[in-house]
């Protein structure tokens, strides 16, 4: 699994859909640097059974989100025809309707293969013929990215194991204060909390008060 902590989010273009049904075709993070963090993750399909709490999940946080200058940008495999379709579904029928950050359609799976979350990948058979070994889905990737459009926090979990938007958003905060105050944060630090001076006498200081 690559690290891309430190390093510049790969760039891409891709077709999208935005504002809950609008399909565009020259999607990407671009628009984003100097403006706003941002958080990409990757879910494995539309219209299965985690992936639609995740996506809720966030849209239910958006406010919070907004409030920290980032933005939610989700990402699958599947076409922006599956993603439009989705969106247009209502929640007791397993859609996702009002959601309304941008869906990124990978079909051609190079996006999850960049971020290194596709679960398989390409090789020959003895014919000769490229094929695709493994399950041609994303596992559930996430990465934080900075205005700078570097990379400052990722989680890949496996397809069952849903993610804590909550703790999303501790991460955001916990970026925010380093870049603000220049203090680092120490284990199960939250917003409001005490931070650290990032020296020995200030960790000494920290744990000396805990």
């Amino acid at each position: 699994m690559a690290v891309l902590v430190g390093k510049e989010a790969p760039a891409f273009k891709a077709k999208a859909v935005i504002n809950g049904g609008e399909i565009i075709n020259d999607f990407s993070l671009e628009q984003y640097l100097g403006e706003k963090y941002v958080v990409f993750f990757f879910y494995p399909a539309d219209f299965t059974f985690v992936c639609p709490t995740e996506l809720l999940a966030f849209q239910d946080k958006m406010t919070e989100f907004e409030k920290r200058n980032v933005a939610i940008v989700g990402c699958s495999v599947d076409s922006e025809f599956s993603h439009w379709k989705w969106l247009q579904t209502e929640l007791k029928d397993g859609g996702i309707k009002g959601v309304k950050y941008p869906i990124v359609a990978d079909q051609s799976k190079v996006i999850s293969e960049n971020y290194d979350v596709l679960a398989g990948h390409y090789e020959y058979d003895e014919a000769g013929e490229l094929v695709f070994s493994g399950v041609p889905r994303a596992f559930r990737g996430l990465f934080l990215i900075d205005k700078n459009g570097v990379v400052q926090h990722q989680v890949v979990n496996h397809m069952p194991l849903g993610r804590n938007v909550d703790e999303v958003l501790r991460m955001v905060d916990a970026l925010q204060h380093f870049e603000n105050y220049g203090e680092v944060c120490p284990a199960n630090w939250k917003s409001g909390d005490k931070a650290v001076k990032p020296s020995q006498q200030g960790i000494a200081e920290f744990l000396s008060k805990k």
